[in-house]
């Protein structure tokens, strides 16, 4: 790997449309950890492809990024509106359908089901919070979901980019994606 010849924003531009999962692993284990306060602000996210059966889930449902106003108040999932950014009740999507039939999950219908609902999902109260944990033998920033079995790790790639790695009860391999703060 040439990881010490390629700056991390760098890395992950050469691999924006598929990194083998092993070496994501790799990148994600030599990135420094991130402090829960350097979190703070609004995130635009994008999906890193390791051939996960999540891959394209996100993106294609509409998907912004996250918003972190102080480490107990958390908007974990942002997606798209005609008016900006919004946040949604993550409690309320079939998380059971995406570990057991991601591919059903993003389907056309269920996709074209998801844009339906999502403004009845829209919430004002946070659903996540930040705090350090150990992860992978390092003590960095994680959001915790309030009423989900999913763990984000963060791990900084640059002053204004963390790479994730979405920890959820039941999937077999991480699911990774990368946020870039919001100017």
């Amino acid at each position: 790997m040439t990881l010490q010849f390629l700056s991390g924003d760098e890395w992950l531009a050469d691999h924006r449309h598929f990194v083998p999962p092993d070496q994501a692993l790799d990148f994600f284990d030599v990135s420094s950890p991130q402090p829960v306060q350097h979190m703070f602000g609004r995130w635009r996210g994008s999906e890193l492809p390791t051939g996960s059966p999540l891959d394209g889930l996100l993106e294609a449902s509409g998907w912004w990024g996250k918003e972190f106003l102080d480490a107990e108040t958390v908007h974990p999932l942002l997606f798209e509106t005609a008016s900006g950014p919004r946040p949604v009740n993550p409690a309320l999507l079939p998380v059971g359908v995406l570990r057991r039939a991601p591919r059903l999950a993003g389907s056309r219908a269920a996709l074209a089901a998801f844009a339906a609902v999502r403004p009845l999902l829209a919430t004002s109260r946070p659903q996540a919070r930040l705090r350090m944990i150990e992860h992978r033998g390092v003590t960095t920033a994680a959001m915790v979901y309030d009423r989900l079995p999913i763990i984000d790790v963060f791990r900084r790639v640059s002053s204004r980019t963390v790479l994730g790695l979405m920890d959820l009860r039941g999937l077999p391999d991480p699911f990774f994606f990368v946020l870039r703060r919001e100017r």
